[in-house]
């Protein structure tokens, strides 16, 4: 779309590079989590290239396991799902907002606006990447600060070979392909035509605006469904009521 030029950062040095090649960019490699690494990299690209004007915070895995799972499994996911996007924040307001605003763009999931089985870290690390995307909003949209926040369902890219613990386990992030598995340029063509529109919620998989309706309009209902189906998922030895005991 005519973007002056394009950077691709990731941990993996040789993806981050193919990308690149192929769109015609420059890559980085580094950890979003490592504060300053990535204000080091926002200074580096913005002297070497010019202003910023787009940000896009992607980075993320899944997680498996309830109240018996580590508390440092959550720290280190909280750091990329939620610390990521509040340390590239931190870093482009200032800036993006001197030169009369910016587009901060980051991926939570429908997650975040719902739920999902098997992964409490998952669901509470969404909730807050979704939140710390409003409050941004809301606080900086008067400097010209434009946020929104991409929150699909199943896409076909590699969340579950990144993903350290799924195991067989399987289940619970199964539910989330049952209204397609999207392929990632589909994906991208919502994210140009939402960006265009400045919608603040992105949502490639249009079912998800029902639900969040349904669970807007009646929480309670919304919940007793969801205990429902969840049942109607795990077999006993697989339950997460049972995680706890058995670990």
């Amino acid at each position: 779309d005519g973007a002056r030029h394009l950077v691709v950062v990731d941990r993996d040095e040789a993806g981050a590079k193919a990308v690149a090649e192929k769109v015609g960019g420059t890559a980085a490699v580094i950890d979003v989590a490592d504060e300053a690494a990535l204000r080091e990299l926002i200074a580096q690209v913005e002297s070497d290239q010019g202003p910023i004007d787009v940000f896009f915070s992607n980075a993320g895995y899944v997680t498996l396991g309830g109240l018996e799972a580590p508390v440092e499994d959550l720290q280190r996911i909280w750091e990329v799902h939620v610390l990521a996007h509040l340390y590239a924040a931190r870093a482009l307001v200032p800036r993006m907002a001197a030169r009369g605003g910016g587009y901060l763009l980051s991926t939570a999931s429908a997650a975040g606006l719902l739920a999902q089985f098997g992964s409490l870290h998952y669901t509470l690390t969404k909730h807050a990447a979704i939140s710390l995307a409003e409050w941004v909003a809301i606080t900086h949209g008067h400097q010209g600060i434009r946020v929104s926040v991409l929150c699909p369902q199943a896409v076909r890219t590699n969340i579950e070979q990144n993903s350290p613990n799924l195991g067989t386990l399987k289940t619970g992030f199964s539910v989330a392909s049952g209204d397609g598995v999207l392929q990632p340029e589909d994906v991208a063509q919502v994210i140009t035509e939402a960006m265009a529109e400045e919608r603040f919620h992105i949502l490639p998989h249009p079912e998800v605006s029902e639900y969040v309706k349904r669970k807007g309009t009646d929480v309670d209902r919304w919940i007793g469904g969801m205990q429902r189906w969840q049942g109607s998922l795990f077999s006993a030895d697989q339950h997460p009521a049972t995680w706890l005991k058995e670990n």
